[in-house]
């Protein structure tokens, strides 16, 4: 008994749905989902790969079949049937991808919207001027080029405000680079403090953590102003909302976590905000996505996310490690020791002895 070619076509068309869907699901393309925010990142991106995977399959499926079915066979040197277009068939396939693409742009923009990235808010007819693009530079470091401030205006700066506030922490203000100036937003051009990460349902809840981050080339620096810790590595506890406030110090970064499916830019003469909820214990790899100078690929650290109960074990530790630190700087300060006895220990291991530091110093006074 011979199938009708519709019912080929629908078990066909089962088959490919019932192997796109699982693919789209267990892909294993993504790291470990570590954030709240991971999940709708991954439910966008699994639907794109459903999507890929169906018309991948359904596009070779066809080609091989062609490539076979209407082989050239041996001793038929006549030329093709002549075929006009078909255009429903144009339509159709005009008109799916179309709606393909649109509705994933649709997904896309409500993701986005979801985690914050999107505030209706903010958006406002920017003045009728051009914008100039200035490079900054200071000695010994690179000043990205970022958009000069927009003309007079009676809004507050944004960016100064934030920026303000970050600076009343002495720790912060340490660290962070005040000869920058903070750029007015225009949000109708795009030049805005951004923000991310705050998603719909803790809209307008305050972040149970918050952490300043400055960058430099090339480090990673967090300040937390409850304890003016200072540190290289950022920890927080797993289970609540983390607020980071970055701007760097010479020239664009960009602070990405790929487990947290999270990227912002990390902007000299803006104050950057991301917020995250982490919900996996780990040590996740903080890197920086921003080519940012010849040591771009060594801007590498780690967030350690942790439980409470470690979280505040470890704040205790650095509390009393920069405690000791001062203490011990204050004694080397107020001993009578001399510079060659106080480096001692630390050029033992290179080999350099107090003969060869007193010459230095000698010849360093005579000149």
């Amino acid at each position: 008994m011979k199938i009708p070619s519709s019912i080929w076509t629908l078990l066909i068309g089962i088959v490919l749905t019932l192997a796109s869907l699982w693919y789209g699901q267990n892909h294993g393309l993504l790291p470990t989902a570590a954030s709240d925010e991971a999940v709708l990142v991954d439910g966008l991106f699994n639907t794109m790969m459903i999507v890929s995977t169906g018309i991948f399959l359904l596009v070779e499926s066809v080609l091989i079949y062609a490539a076979f079915k209407y082989r050239r066979r041996a001793g038929d040197n006549e030329d093709g049937p002549p075929i006009e277009g078909n255009v429903p068939l144009e339509i159709l396939w005009t008109a799916i991808p179309a709606i393909i693409v649109l509705g994933i742009s649709v997904y896309s923009f409500d993701v986005y919207n979801e985690i914050g990235g999107f505030d209706p808010h903010a958006v406002h007819a920017a003045p009728e001027a051009s914008m100039m693009q200035e490079s900054m530079s200071m000695p010994g470091t690179a000043i990205a080029a970022t958009l000069t401030d927009t003309p007079p205006s009676n809004e507050p700066n944004l960016n100064q405000e934030k920026s303000d506030e970050a600076m009343e922490d002495p720790a912060t203000a340490a660290v962070r680079n005040p000869e920058i100036p903070q750029i007015r937003n225009a949000p109708g051009i795009g030049s805005v403090a951004p923000t991310l990460g705050t998603s719909r349902d803790k809209e307008g809840q305050p972040p149970q953590l918050v952490v300043n981050v400055s960058a430099l080339q090339y480090a990673w620096i967090f300040t937390y102003p409850e304890t003016g810790v200072t540190t290289g590595e950022l920890h927080v506890p797993v289970g609540q909302q983390v607020e980071m406030n970055m701007t760097a110090n010479d020239v664009i970064h960009a602070f990405w976590v790929p487990e947290f499916r999270l990227k912002q830019d990390v902007i000299p003469g803006r104050q950057s905000e991301i917020r995250f909820t982490p919900n996996k214990v780990g040590a996740y790899s903080l890197i920086c996505a921003e080519l940012c100078g010849p040591y771009h690929g060594a801007m590498k650290t780690q967030v350690v996310v942790e439980s409470q109960e470690a979280y505040d074990t470890w704040m205790q530790e650095q509390l009393v490690a920069s405690k000791e630190t001062l203490n011990q700087a204050v004694a080397v300060n107020s001993a009578d020791v001399s510079p060659d006895e106080f480096l001692a220990p630390y050029t033992k291991d290179m080999g350099i002895h107090s003969e060869m530091l007193h010459q230095v110093h000698h010849s360093s006074m005579v000149r």
